[in-house]
């Protein structure tokens, strides 16, 4: 089998299809994924969609379409009857999870059964023993694998677990029994951070997952996260496909993933995979699924069971380019009884491949979520490429659901030619009308431990914040050259009442006309001001060479070029000028009075009272928004005045409390942006 066909995942086999007609109960690109799947066995797919998701490409894509309900997700995509009648209004005969929403949901598993549908995935007490972590832990304590010490005991209050937490030894890892890819994960140092972050988890926990429940753990410092792909039919077979690296997470959220492990020899391979394999047995595992280990980069012959995954993941493509092995057509043919075509000698493990996660984030203000319109949608391609998205030109990226949009895949020969391929792949994506990470994907991929493989799960912690300072002077000029080409065809529509040279030109001076002077700056760095000289263009394409340039409804220019993209808005001389009197009266100071939301969402929290006393770092109000909760913070001492309450939306940058300084207060320190006071407490979904 060539590269080709392990990137593109479309290795044909001779069996029947399984199934004639499955639903898919997901959205994004995950649906887009398992359609295409069905598509090449000539099964019918029928997609589900909320109002938010009418037009988006799974639905597009797919044979049939049917309405859930509302964006919320818990009024669509998490609802189990809506799921369920969208199937038998259908004619499904099985129904696809994905990974997310309810695929872990043992009570949608025997729903789906009760009403004559096959559920692709494992069964109901895999589900209930492996997808809660106190219970996994203790099943598979038992039988002989080794855990990270820690407390799981789910009639244990906040008191209890604190008081717990000294016995375990700090640091400790605070962890939702329920629901997984990081979210509501928090570390605490000291019983402090403890007593701060399990409110914290139980939220996030709590809207997450519908379950509260919490465990904590000793944090294991610089550990390598390895996990395990297996497969299991219900004639007893179980297989593994070798692990994954998923060591590169940020807030416990993966980042980039690969297959197989830089760390890993033969000898712990073979042994880690047999672990898998016996904890799937253990439950009479069906299905695909993954074991996730912590393993010791000082001791890598060692590792600690964490958790068990019963669905696909996220990064099941980088074990399917290695493997040429569709997990998801494995899937849905154990699903239907089938039992496995491979045996564990047939498996084989050739080449490498890396996964990098897309997500609309702004990794220079703390990677919050990011939404708008994608006003442009470029793909990459190329040898060993693969993408799977479920983002489109026109798409609008809401808060309402998870903010990874697409997923860029590299195949090569071995691990350097897999990031060679990786990284141009990135350069090559484009994004525009909403932030992303993929600047800082190809720095984080550039870092020498990342190139030599010296991985550990903090490591994206310790690298230095990353800015807008190094724009490339093109990107500017691109922008620079737009807002000029408008200006022009402005002064063109005016020429019909007869056009007059002080207002149809621009730049006049005596003897001379001057090339025109533009005022720049971030969208999200508004008084981070540059002048631009630029000449006007015409009718000059929107796109120009290597660069791409589009035009948001909100006046903002996008430009991206080389892998790297920024929004400029264009500053009025008067709202300059304005700006620096409001500082001068400030004391000269950036600080402004005004906590604003860093993005749209919902109030969950206010942790002050109306009129209190509040110093600078205090937090003020969380904001939920794309299943991660931030806190919006105290810029400088003073008396707050709250402006919203829990249960409120709010809109990206609405002001949501005021401080107003003390008389002899102390200078606040300066802080660039609307944005200030936003720092993220969790992590995405997977």
């Amino acid at each position: 089998m060539s590269p080709l066909d392990r990137a593109s995942g479309t290795v044909q086999h001779a069996a029947p299809r399984p199934f004639d007609r499955v639903l898919v109960a997901n959205r994004g690109e995950i649906a887009v994924r398992v359609i295409r799947t069905l598509r090449r066995l000539g099964i019918r797919s029928i997609a589900v969609y909320s109002d938010a998701d009418a037009d988006a490409p799974h639905v597009r894509l797919a044979d049939e379409a049917v309405r859930i309900g509302p964006a919320p997700a818990t009024e669509s995509y998490l609802d189990p009857e809506r799921i369920i009648a969208a199937a038998l209004e259908s004619g499904a005969e099985a129904v696809h999870p994905g990974y997310g929403f309810l695929s872990e949901h043992a009570g949608f598993a025997e729903a789906c059964r009760d009403a004559g549908l096959v559920f692709v995935g494992p069964g109901i007490e895999a589900l209930e023993v492996m997808g809660d972590k106190i219970r996994a832990k203790r099943h598979v304590e038992a039988s002989g694998v080794p855990t990270v010490p820690g407390v799981a005991d789910a009639a244990l209050d906040d008191a209890a677990l604190l008081a717990a937490g000294a016995s375990v030894g700090y640091p400790l890892l605070v962890k939702p029994s329920a629901g997984g890819g990081g979210k509501g994960m928090q570390v605490a140092r000291d019983a402090d951070e403890l007593a701060a972050a399990l409110p914290a988890a139980r939220r996030i926990a709590l809207a997450a997952f519908g379950d509260d429940t919490l465990l904590i753990e000793r944090l294991i410092e610089r550990p390598r996260h390895i996990e395990v792909q297996v497969l299991a039919d219900a004639h007893g077979a179980v297989v593994h496909l070798g692990e994954r690296e998923c060591s590169l997470q940020r807030r416990h959220q993966k980042v980039i993933e690969e297959s197989p492990s830089p760390l890993l020899d033969a000898a712990t391979r073979s042994r880690i995979g047999q672990a898998a394999c016996d904890a799937a047995r253990s439950v009479d595992y069906l299905g695909a699924g993954t074991v996730e280990f912590l393993v010791s980069d000082a001791a890598p012959d060692e590792f600690f069971f964490i958790e068990m995954n019963t669905r696909l993941q996220v990064e099941h493509p980088v074990t399917e380019l290695v493997t040429g092995i569709d997990l998801v057509e494995q899937q849905l043919r154990i699903a239907a009884g089938e039992p496995l075509a491979v045996t564990q000698q047939d498996v084989r493990l050739q080449g490498h491949a890396i996964e990098a996660r897309v997500y609309a984030e702004t990794p220079h203000r703390g990677f919050l979520p990011s939404t708008g319109e994608v006003l442009a949608w470029r793909a990459p391609a190329g040898e060993g490429v693969r993408v799977d998205a479920g983002i489109d030109e026109g798409f609008e990226i809401t808060a309402h659901y998870d903010p990874m949009i697409a997923k860029v895949i590299a195949y090569g020969s071995d691990r350097a030619q897999a990031l060679g391929r990786l990284d141009r792949a990135l350069a090559d994506t484009v994004v525009l009308g909403v932030d992303t990470n993929i600047a800082f994907l190809r720095r984080l991929l550039a870092d020498p431990a990342v190139r030599s493989g010296d991985l550990d799960t903090g490591l994206i912690d310790r690298m230095p914040e990353g800015d807008l300072a190094g724009w490339s002077p093109s990107l500017l000029d691109a922008a620079a050259r737009r807002f000029v080409r408008e200006d022009v065809a402005d002064r063109l529509a005016t020429t019909a009442a007869g056009p007059r040279a002080w207002q149809s030109a621009t730049g006049w001076r005596p003897g001379s006309l001057r090339p025109p002077e533009v005022l720049l700056a971030p969208r999200d760095h508004p008084h981070d001001i540059r002048t631009v000289v630029a000449q006007p263009e015409g009718a000059a394409p929107a796109d120009s060479g290597d660069e791409v340039v589009r035009v948001g409804d909100d006046g903002s220019v996008w430009v991206h070029r080389d892998g790297e993209s920024v929004a400029f808005v264009r500053i009025d001389r008067r709202a300059r000028a304005e700006h620096r009197r409001a500082a001068t009266e400030r004391g000269g100071l950036a600080a402004e009075p005004d906590l604003r939301s860093p993005m749209p969402g919902t109030v969950t929290a206010v942790f002050a009272a109306d009129g209190d006393t509040v110093e600078e770092g205090d937090a003020i109000v969380a904001i939920e928004a794309m299943k991660m909760e931030h806190r919006v913070v105290a810029a400088f001492d003073g008396t707050v005045r709250l402006s919203v309450a829990v249960g409120d939306l709010v809109s990206r940058d609405q002001a949501v409390a005021r401080v107003e300084p003390h008389p002899v207060a102390s200078e606040p320190q300066s802080i660039d942006g609307p944005h200030e006071g936003a720092v993220a407490t969790a992590s995405h979904q997977e």
